[in-house]
């Protein structure tokens, strides 16, 4: 019977080697607009919203039929260096390194054009509520995660390049328009123009107090201090945060909610500030207590389960993980949520499925929204569980050697 590090490894291997075989490319949830029926839209924001929503939505795979072909992705080539990495602090072996280092190094090779610093964007045209976002353009949320991929390279393989990377980011997130309040600033979500997002704002924050720790920056800590008092003033009574301060932004997921989380714990853990620790204990009280069943199936949103995603899983997984160090309880919780995820989302031939609906499952195999993100919180988790089996007395539930 195999333990549950050999389940958790077991996965890990398999989406690895599906991500691989399929040369970093795959499909992505809002890639509809690659279609050829985009000349169908006539550059009108709702067709193009509705012929993207129709591919997104549809539980069966309509891509191929519709010219939608796998594409690039720099947040899963992000994902996928960071899993490598903490592999590689894991178990040792330099094939994790060399994979990393070959991501990381794609990554620089294939930033933004058109910008002086690096920054990353979709390889794909994206319409939402707040606009049309053209493929190329770079974005906070993906930016940061992928700068925060490349100061854990600088950590790891203590490579002087890496870090000049990230402090280009820094510099990039540094020239987005804010939004300035009596109480913080809000970072833009993209570089033409200021939308209140918390997610976006967060992670920005995060990237910002993080890369400060290692090059004593004070403009960037400046920053990342008003940042986080704009959205840790604006989270809701209950712990909670919506996606967004406008109106059509009043959501509260599950995904988005993870990455607020992890950048405040970011934020604090990188600059010994505890002014918003209260504001960590409510929301990570609320995120646990709000989003998950008792078998561990995660919810999308704080009162509704379907559709359950592949993504909300992921992050789920590594946010639990991340907080392993924060609260006893929470790495129990991850490993119940990956157990699930493992048991229902996860295909034979190791790529993890878009979404479950009440009736049916959508298989597409996506990339960075499901493989990478997945890849990464599973590596994360297990190195947790290492780290947990070494520092408890009672090691009853960790028993059991597995070759990484």
């Amino acid at each position: 019977m195999f333990n549950t590090n050999e389940i958790l490894l077991n996965s890990l291997q398999k989406v690895e080697r599906w991500v691989e075989d399929h040369n970093y490319k795959g499909y992505e949830p809002f890639d509809g607009l690659s279609s050829f029926l985009r000349q169908l839209t006539f550059g009108n924001l709702l067709l193009d919203r509705l012929l993207m929503q129709l591919v997104r939505q549809s539980p069966v795979n309509l891509r191929p039929l519709l010219g939608v072909k796998p594409l690039n992705s720099t947040i899963g080539r992000g994902y996928m260096a960071w899993g490598y990495l903490i592999m590689l602090k894991l178990t040792g072996k330099n094939r994790y390194k060399d994979n990393a280092v070959l991501c990381l190094q794609w990554l620089m090779e294939n930033k933004s054009p058109g910008y002086v610093d690096y920054s990353w964007g979709k390889h794909f045209d994206f319409a939402s509520r707040g606009g049309m976002y053209p493929k190329l353009r770079p974005i906070t949320v993906w930016t940061s995660l992928i700068g925060l991929a490349f100061l854990d390279a600088y950590d790891i393989l203590e490579e002087k390049k890496y870090l000049e990377v990230a402090s280009s980011v820094c510099n990039w997130i540094l020239s987005l328009p804010r939004r300035v309040t009596n109480s913080g600033v809000c970072l833009g979500y993209q570089p033409t123009r200021q939308s209140s997002i918390h997610n976006s704002n967060m992670l920005g924050a995060a990237m910002l107090a993080k890369t400060a720790k290692y090059t004593d920056n004070s403009e960037y800590l400046e920053v990342a201090e008003a940042a986080m008092e704009y959205s840790c003033s604006r989270q809701l009574s209950d712990g909670s945060w919506y996606y967004g301060e406008q109106p059509n932004f009043h959501w509260i997921d599950n995904f988005h909610t993870g990455y607020n989380l992890d950048s405040l714990k970011c934020y604090m853990d990188s600059t010994n500030d505890k002014t918003f620790e209260e504001n960590l204990s409510q929301g990570f009280e609320y995120y646990k207590n709000h989003f998950f069943e008792e078998n561990g199936r995660p919810k999308y949103y704080h009162n509704r389960v379907y559709p359950v995603d592949s993504q909300c899983a992921a992050q789920a997984i590594d946010t639990l993980a991340n907080f392993s160090d924060y609260d006893e309880s929470a790495l129990d919780l991850a490993l119940e949520v990956a157990n699930w995820t493992i048991q229902n989302m996860q295909d034979k031939d190791g790529h993890f499925y878009y979404r479950q609906y009440p009736l049916i499952k959508a298989k597409t195999p996506m990339l960075h929204w499901a493989q990478a993100t997945t890849y990464k919180a599973l590596a994360l988790l297990l190195f947790k569980m290492e780290e947990t089996s070494k520092n408890r007395k009672d090691t009853a539930n960790w028993k059991g050697y597995v070759e990484y």
